[in-house]
């Protein structure tokens, strides 16, 4: 038997175990003051203090670094060469402690356990640059364990549809190559992570299990329920794999908006944005010689979701297919981030949040290759590490500490009264939810979001703002415009059924993150937008002629 209480506590520092994660009482942020104490290696490994130097410098030298690929092989081999110079494996990587947290009682891993450790894969559907599938690595590589990738499919998820399944499925088709190329094996469990996972534990004679993290009510309920079935001496530790800054370290509270959580995450972007070493070939075990290939199409045949929303053909799932897209941004698009992102009829967006929602692609591994481009096009790197690290953790923030992220319980208490207190204002017109569906609306603006989202399985980002809003002036009451901007947003968006989902139809129509404004008919004091403030932004004509919204009157 192994003890990893010391290991882990000392060495990895890994602490806020679930039971101590407060919601309400606030605690200090920030790194521990104590030296983290070295491991014991072959190779003096460097003190926390020492790596968040380097790491720090790392970061620093991004922003005057100019990429030398010109095309986007030379882009993939660039990334591996990121990697490759930042440490050889995990287990030469002075690994950030306080990505990790124990969720069982026990931390004693056996010795002598034949299945070693298994990643259970979840938010984060990527081999490489996953902070999670690293730790489980580091941990088999020390035991000297075999390493397992399992993912557990459900057949039925919320209102994703088949355009989701196939997006995410597709995926995780790469993901078994590239595990298969690094002697890594891959399952595909079929059925709840309740039922299977522990039954793949214990059949496997598993040692331990790590996962990764994410904030919403049903994949939190799935980690405690495969916690209380595990076997008692199987440690469960999760890791936080989709934010820059962990979400249990950036803060222990709700934060109010932007503004109070932007410096706790920027402050810490120089102890972890740093570069990802390898995830390399496992060396341990008789890695994938005696492991069958995933039957995709008995996977596909299990199935029970909507399959009329098909998938769409501008984005193609997986880790190449993102990063095909992530240095289209960068060498194309990055450049008129800043000043064209809220014109909807220009090509300045990433387009990266299908990929991003999914896990196939880092936020962080995003954030620095856009810092390299720091020094040509300075307020769009930036502009874009505030979307794409301090929005969307902004979001996560919120849904995990508020319980009621989809509900307007979950509203500060300005905006839920001024809601109610114009809750029976008159709505004319007032439609359901097949007209918004079917975009039958008076506006053509309005009708062509939709159909774009409908058609493309994603909206712009400045529309799907005004998108919500027209809802909540469109329907009988507050709360049915939020069940049915949330509906929509999740059967069509590819990256629907995520945080930053909720926390934008919750910003629209309940005005979270944001404050009162003039009060007005229905709004109340939550913020109006309206057609002629789009007319003043971007050319209306333009993007109605390119959807082809028509004015439909209300019959």
């Amino acid at each position: 038997m192994f003890t990893l209480a010391s290991y882990w506590r000392e060495s990895f520092k890994i602490v806020l175990p679930l039971q101590a994660m407060k919601r309400t009482k606030a605690q200090k942020a920030g790194p521990s003051k104590k030296a983290a104490k070295s491991e014991k290696a072959s190779s003096k490994p460097k003190s926390d203090q020492e790596s968040s130097d380097e790491e720090a410098s790392t970061s620093k030298a991004l922003l005057v670094s100019k990429p030398d690929y010109q095309n986007f092989e030379q882009f993939l081999t660039h990334l591996e060469h990121q990697r490759v110079c930042t440490a050889a494996s995990i287990q030469e990587f002075s690994f950030r402690k306080k990505r990790v947290r124990v969720l069982s009682k026990t931390e004693d891993v056996k010795e002598s356990s034949l299945g070693g450790v298994v990643y259970w894969m979840s938010r984060d559907g990527r081999v490489q640059d996953n902070w999670a599938l690293l730790f489980a690595q580091r941990l088999a590589l020390k035991l000297e364990l075999p390493l397992t990738v399992v993912f557990c499919l459900v057949p039925k998820f919320l209102n994703a549809t088949i355009r989701h399944y196939k997006f995410m499925m597709g995926g995780l088709q790469e993901v078994e190559q590239q595990c298969r190329a690094l002697d890594i094996p891959f399952h595909l469990l079929m059925g709840p992570a309740v039922e299977k996972l522990p039954q793949f534990v214990k059949s496997k004679d598993i040692g331990a299990v790590v996962c990764d993290f994410a904030p919403l009510r049903l994949p939190r309920q799935w980690v405690e329920d495969v916690g209380k079935a595990l076997p008692q001496t199987v440690p469960l530790v999760q890791v936080d794999a989709h934010n820059v800054v962990p979400l249990w370290v950036a803060s222990d509270k709700q934060e109010y908006a932007a503004r109070t959580i932007r410096n706790k995450i920027n402050s810490k972007l120089g102890e972890y944005l740093s570069e990802f070493p390898p995830v390399v070939q496992h060396p341990h075990g008789t890695g994938c010689k005696n492991v069958k290939a995933v039957d995709w199409s008995a996977a596909y045949a299990s199935l029970q979701c909507d399959m009329e929303v098909d998938e769409v053909q501008w984005a193609k799932p997986g880790y190449k297919a993102a990063c095909q897209q992530l240095y289209e941004f960068c060498s194309r698009r990055l450049r008129h981030f800043n000043d064209k992102r809220n014109d909807p009829t220009a090509d300045a967006l990433s387009g990266l949040s299908p990929w991003l929602h999914f896990g196939h692609i880092s936020a962080q591994r995003c954030a620095l290759e856009v810092q390299r481009f720091r020094g040509q096009h300075k307020a769009s790197a930036d502009a874009f590490c505030e979307e794409a690290i301090v929005r969307r953790e902004l979001a996560d923030n919120f849904c995990f500490y508020n319980e009621h992220y989809d509900s307007l319980k979950g509203l500060s208490s300005w905006a839920y009264q001024t809601l109610d207190a114009h809750r029976k204002d008159k709505r004319d017109p007032c439609y359901n939810l097949e007209e918004l569906e079917k975009s039958l609306t008076y506006d053509d603006l309005w009708n062509s979001a939709q159909l774009q989202l409908v058609r493309e399985g994603k909206m712009h980002g400045f529309l799907r703002m005004y998108w919500a809003k027209k809802i909540l002036e469109w329907t009988a009451t507050p709360e049915q415009a939020l069940e049915y901007a949330i509906l929509l947003n999740d059967k069509y968006s590819l990256d629907g059924r995520d945080p930053n989902g909720y926390v934008g139809c919750m910003w629209s129509i309940g005005g979270v993150h944001d404050m009162g404004w003039k009060e007005r008919a229905i709004f109340g004091k939550v913020r109006y937008m309206n057609y002629q403030g789009c007319r003043r932004k971007f050319d209306v004509n333009a993007f109605v002629m390119r959807y082809g919204g028509k004015v439909h009157k209300k019959k």
